[in-house]
């Protein structure tokens, strides 16, 4: 095989996107081929933008033994993604996923399972955040433990901002049955997935949402977080659509300086001295370690979407090493479901969680749901 064809599921915003990436030669050996999608406007913007050489389908079903495709990427509404990732998996189809993994870690866990049976399959998630050269340049002085072991952890991201006409511009969005949540699900799971990614996962949460703070709308606009981890490092997480201008900034803490992410720039304070060693040996009243600040250099451009998907198709046909397995989807995707569930229970939360309790909970959140969207007639 020397291209990979692929079938894109799901024609919204970011389907769309992913479309014109590929039939726009961003994909190096990956090949459009077919694509679907139940509105009957999206399908006939295929075929007018797309070409006539890529199938239109309007049933899942009908593109997966189209015979058309190698692997699909799946860029439909959340609920779907673990769904539509295991027909495909059992057809053995490569499979892409957009994020989340999906709204909740009981139908991603059943998603994991048939992924690990079919390992033969290459199975990622559309983690571009995990392309950016400051990112991974952070995470490398972490693992190589240059700045020792993590004391602290803090990420303020607030420059998701959105105005009430974005959660109005379509029913689905900002309900807890069309969406499963609000920021921690739709624009925060970056943020999430590489909190993880580079510090770990923490074994337990206590998190306050604020559920329509800023917007009418009924999931959650206002996150304060705080974690703690096994080695009894603490951090916090805060994120909000209802702040501007926002702040993104992610600051590590650890016994051999600092590391902070900041207008895409990575500063480094570097310790000459552990903190731990200098206070058992320091004798005076008050002092500190020698402390060198350092700008970082980075190299590289973070190649996004695109590179995602390259990645995912390189694996196919090289086995390279995939930069967002599919099966790591479940991390942030656990964070955000127990920030849910101490909000709800009013509790801490320890992970891994209660994977039937945080469903049932959001099963009661859809069913006792009695929020209607302005205009919309419901």
């Amino acid at each position: 095989m020397d291209k990979v064809r692929i079938g894109l599921i799901g024609l919204g915003a970011i389907g769309i996107k992913h479309a014109n990436s590929l039939i726009g030669n961003k994909v190096p050996g990956g090949k459009l081929t077919a694509v679907c999608d139940s509105g009957p406007n999206r399908r006939q913007w295929a075929k007018e933008n797309l070409g006539e050489e890529i199938k239109v389908f309007d049933q899942v079903e009908a593109l997966l033994d189209s015979g058309l495709v190698d692997g699909v990427l799946v860029a439909t509404p959340h609920y779907t993604h673990p769904e539509l990732a295991i027909q495909a998996l059992e057809k053995g189809l490569h499979v892409l996923i957009e994020k989340p993994a999906g709204v909740y870690t009981k139908e991603v866990l059943r998603m994991n399972e048939v992924a690990a049976k079919n390992s033969d399959l290459v199975f990622g998630i559309m983690y571009n955040r995990r392309t950016s050269p400051v990112y991974r340049k952070l995470r490398d002085l972490v693992k190589d433990g240059e700045l020792g072991a993590i004391k602290r952890t803090n990420w303020i991201m607030t420059t998701w901002y959105r105005p009430q006409s974005y959660y109005d511009s379509g029913e689905w969005r900002a309900t807890w049955a069309g969406e499963g949540g609000g920021v921690l699900l739709n624009q925060a799971p970056h943020q999430l997935d590489l909190w993880q990614w580079i510090c770990g996962m923490p074994k337990r949460v206590r998190a306050f949402c604020a559920f329509g703070k800023y917007h009418q709308i009924e999931v959650e606009d206002d996150v304060t977080a705080y974690v703690e981890y096994e080695n009894g490092a603490t951090g916090v997480f805060i994120t909000s659509t209802g702040e501007t201008p926002g702040t993104d900034r992610l600051e590590i803490i650890g016994d051999r300086g600092k590391a902070v992410v900041e207008n895409g720039e990575l500063q480094f304070w570097r310790l000459r001295v552990s903190e731990r060693q200098f206070n058992q040996e320091y004798n005076g009243r008050i002092g500190e370690p020698e402390c060198w600040k350092c700008t970082v250099p980075i190299v590289g451009e973070e190649t996004a979407h695109a590179g995602i998907m390259s990645n995912w198709v390189e694996a196919i046909l090289k086995g390279t090493p995939v930069v967002a397995p599919g099966s790591e989807g479940i991390n942030g995707l656990e964070l955000s479901n127990a920030m849910y569930l101490s909000t709800w229970t009013d509790r801490w939360v320890e992970l891994p969680i209660d994977h039937d309790l945080f469903y049932e909970e959001l099963q009661k959140k859809i069913k006792n749901s009695t929020f209607k969207k302005a205009g919309s007639g419901e």
